[in-house]
């Protein structure tokens, strides 16, 4: 009865109007128009096996699942659809003025409320940050190479920052396999300007790279962990390289570089904590193993689940472990019982689906994690509650991380949309939404490094985003210029 009442409905208003047209009065045309206004704006009854097109205000049949010889498909039409709003908001996203991050928030009335001494600096220092991530603008970088000419054309699949934001490690997808990875410097930055340039060695595998942490072997950031996936007749392994082992600079002293038999490992991450120097811990199926990265000497402790995500505290030896299952525990070095016992728990509490990521806060008392249901949760870790949750990312089964920057005031997070997304840390607000520059896809989910001095101390603040084979820098600077060729500088 729905359907063919509304089917009977439409002729009826089209011969109106084609009929009586001539005989209707300027109020009743009026009177016409109002309603067909009004009526447009009711949105059809959805069909079964049928979708209706407002622009040609019919329905068309589906056919389920993909097709080629119908193009016609739920799946084909949402993606034309989500790609006609994104291309809209990245024409929005590109205009220079854009929408206020909260309502009258802004840099005059900021200045004007800390000389009248209403606005603490700690606060005035938090806003302003919002109103310049709300305002970064998008600039296309160019990734120089000293041994090559050719651009690159491998999709980036990994990019992670050293401590210092100095250097930037990278993984990329080759397409007749594997993948490369190397380190890229940052160039220019104390001049306003930013550039950034391919190490002179790039090293290949056909294994593909689980999880990448840098460790401080000898130094601050000296080296670089990463978790490679056994392929056909070669096993997985843990390698620990060093990352002068990427530069020309001193070929002859690369470094200590060590592989560890450990196989499908699904993160990694390293100890900065004095009590547990030269240790790295690996997350696998159902247990966790600790290596000291010189002796060799490994500690294996049992698990639920699959071990996703790790991150170690500062203060103290503790490894903080995010499981498939949603289960979040920690692991204390300083004890030495082993088994089912369970002893060496400090903390276990969960979350709804599959850990993808954790970040520490400077104080150690609260934990980010997210997980695969786009969850993104605030734990004070002294009682196992979550205090706060980040709304609007999105995510179902990627493995993809949270950043926070420095002075731990924003937080971001790619989704598996492709829209990076901005909030303030304190809050929760959802500061600014950011559309990815090429269309959503499986391999265009942006991988971005986010803070407030990129490149050092002395760095420009902002955010560098990776999407398939560009990169790109969306400055704080509204002024921002591209930097010039060496020989145009003089």
């Amino acid at each position: 009865m729905k359907r063919g009442h509304w089917q009977k409905k439409r002729p009826r208003s089209t011969n109106d109007e084609q009929g009586n047209g001539s005989n209707s009065t300027a109020d009743t045309g009026t009177a016409d128009d109002s309603g067909s206004s009004s009526q447009s704006k009711t949105p059809a009854p959805e069909l079964p096996g049928f979708y209706y097109d407002p622009e040609k205000n019919r329905y068309f049949r589906l056919l389920p699942g993909h097709n080629n010889c119908n193009p016609l498909t739920k799946e084909g039409l949402q993606k034309k659809e989500d790609e006609r709003i994104r291309l809209a908001l990245l024409a929005e996203d590109d205009a220079p003025v854009k929408k206020a991050p909260r309502a009258g928030l802004n840099s005059a009335l900021l200045l004007q409320k800390r000389h009248l001494g209403l606005l603490p600096p700690s606060s005035y220092s938090r806003f302003i940050h919002e109103v310049k991530v709300t305002g970064m603008q998008r600039h296309k970088l160019d990734v120089q190479s000293s041994n090559s000419t050719s651009p690159n054309t491998d999709n980036f699949h990994l990019i992670v920052a050293d401590s210092a934001c100095e250097r930037v490690f990278t993984v990329n997808d080759v397409s007749h396999g594997g993948c490369k990875y190397g380190i890229m410097d940052f160039q220019g930055c104390r001049k306003g300007s930013l550039s950034v340039e391919m190490c002179d060695n790039l090293y290949f595998t056909n294994r593909k790279v689980n999880s990448v942490c840098w460790a401080s072997v000898t130094h601050k950031d000296s080296h670089v962990l990463l978790c490679l996936v056994g392929f056909a007749q070669t096993p997985g392994c843990v390698s620990l390289l060093p990352a002068s082992l990427f530069s020309n600079l001193n070929p002859d002293q690369p470094g200590m570089l060590c592989s560890f038999k450990i196989s499908t490992a699904w993160s990694c991450a390293w100890c900065l904590n004095p009590q547990a120097d030269k240790t790295f811990s690996t997350g696998l199926s159902r247990r966790v193993i600790l290596t000291d990265a010189v002796t060799g000497r490994r500690a294996t402790y049992s698990s639920g689940s699959e071990v996703l995500a790790q991150q170690f505290t500062l203060r103290a030896p503790v490894l903080f472990n995010g499981c498939r299952s949603g289960e979040i525990f920690s692991i204390d070095l300083r004890q030495r019982e082993r088994g089912r016992s369970y002893s060496w728990q400090t903390s276990r509490f969960f979350q709804e689906s599959s850990i993808t990521s954790l970040r520490l806060l400077q104080d150690e008392n609260y934990l980010l994690a997210a997980d695969m249901l786009g969850q993104i949760k605030l734990w004070d870790i002294r009682v196992k509650r979550c205090v706060r949750w980040y709304e609007g990312h999105n995510n179902k089964y990627a493995f993809l991380p949270i950043h926070v920057n420095e002075p731990e005031d924003l937080l971001l997070a790619a989704g598996q949309d492709c829209y990076t997304r901005l909030w303030s840390l304190q809050d929760g607000h959802l500061l600014r939404t950011i559309p990815s520059p090429h269309p959503a896809g499986k391999d265009s989910i942006p991988n971005v490094v986010f803070s407030s001095q990129l490149g050092g101390s002395k760095g420009p603040p902002g955010l560098l985003m990776a999407v398939r084979n560009d990169l790109y820098y969306y400055s704080y600077n509204k002024d921002y210029q591209d930097r010039l060729p060496v020989e145009d500088q003089w």
